[in-house]
């Protein structure tokens, strides 16, 4: 499998276990501080190395430290990150999260380079040589220049998708719209579908949003799996059982380990389940590199 994971990445700073912040000058001591590549297309191109798949990162990071960083995280996981910009006029995209005890993961984050994303990210060669293209946070580029980039995939026969960072609102749908025509599959979340549509049913909101071009969704539900929705039907994959420790990351591992499964020629239903398996092993340990796994791994999950 040949992907390019285009759009957002982020350094991600992850403290737990954060049950308050401590006023004015105080300190507190907690159990972990992590730093893990992230965001919609930099976490689920790590996860998607992970499960052996070829990835490329493409879209923009500063020239600062944290860019220095993200980068270097991204190369250690095997992802050839020269398509990734180097901008000066902006710094890398980063977050800090305080982890609640409960898996709960507030956030504070800056988005930085990534919205100097554009269609030059995705040069036409690179495009010929792979198979998937998966665009995370669209709405940092607006529709028409999504549009142009997947348009260009599908020239090339590339399997397209994206994930969608900003919460459910109808407004993003519409500036993303004319991109939703040239997408394989879309992968928002329960809540996402919900506000966009307007619908007060998951399935419903899904059908809307294939009413509006996209071929495929697949809808994570959190503790309650996923949904597959095409012309074809529906279908509802349950999450695997897990000790959340923190839940960042989960739906890029899912859009991961869905994407895997369609290269590997699963049926969608199976490919969320290979989704939904691979995300329980990220919500087990902190950021969204946690988890010792490979496909095998993850494949075997699905078979137990």
């Amino acid at each position: 499998m040949r992907v390019i994971a285009l759009g957002v990445h982020v350094l991600d700073v992850l403290v737990r276990p954060v049950e308050e912040i401590p006023e004015g000058q105080g300190g507190q001591l907690v159990e972990q501080i992590r730093m893990t590549a992230a965001g919609s297309a930099g976490g689920t191109a790590l996860v998607l190395a992970r499960l052996g798949a070829e990835v490329r990162s493409a879209g923009a990071v500063g020239t600062d430290a944290v860019g220095d960083m993200l980068l270097a995280l991204l190369e250690r996981e095997g992802i050839d990150v020269s398509l990734l910009r180097r901008v000066d006029d902006a710094q890398t995209s980063a977050s800090v999260l305080p982890i609640r005890p409960n898996g709960d993961r507030p956030a504070f984050h800056v988005v930085g380079a990534n919205a100097s994303a554009g269609p030059d990210d995705a040069p036409d060669a690179a495009l010929a040589g792979a198979g998937f293209l998966h665009l995370g946070g669209p709405e940092f580029m607006g529709g028409e220049v999504a549009a142009q980039i997947l348009g260009r995939a599908r020239e090339h026969d590339v399997v397209t998708s994206a994930d969608i960072l900003a919460p459910g609102d109808p407004g993003i749908l519409e500036w993303i719209g004319a991109a939703l025509p040239h997408l394989d599959w879309l992968l928002p979340n329960d809540e996402q579908v919900l506000g966009f549509t307007g619908e007060t049913d998951l399935i419903a909101g899904c059908r809307a949003l294939l009413d509006r071009g996209v071929a495929g969704i697949a809808a994570t539900r959190g503790a309650d799996g996923a949904v597959v929705v095409t012309a074809d039907g529906v279908a509802e994959v349950p999450a695997f059982p897990v000790d959340v420790v923190d839940t960042t990351g989960c739906g890029d591992a899912f859009s991961a380990g869905f994407l895997r499964g369609l290269s590997l020629d699963l049926a969608p239903a199976d490919a969320a389940r290979l989704g939904c398996a691979t995300a329980s092993r990220v919500a087990g340990g902190l950021g969204s590199d946690a988890g010792a796994y490979d496909l095998a791994t993850v494949q075997a999950l699905v078979a137990a």
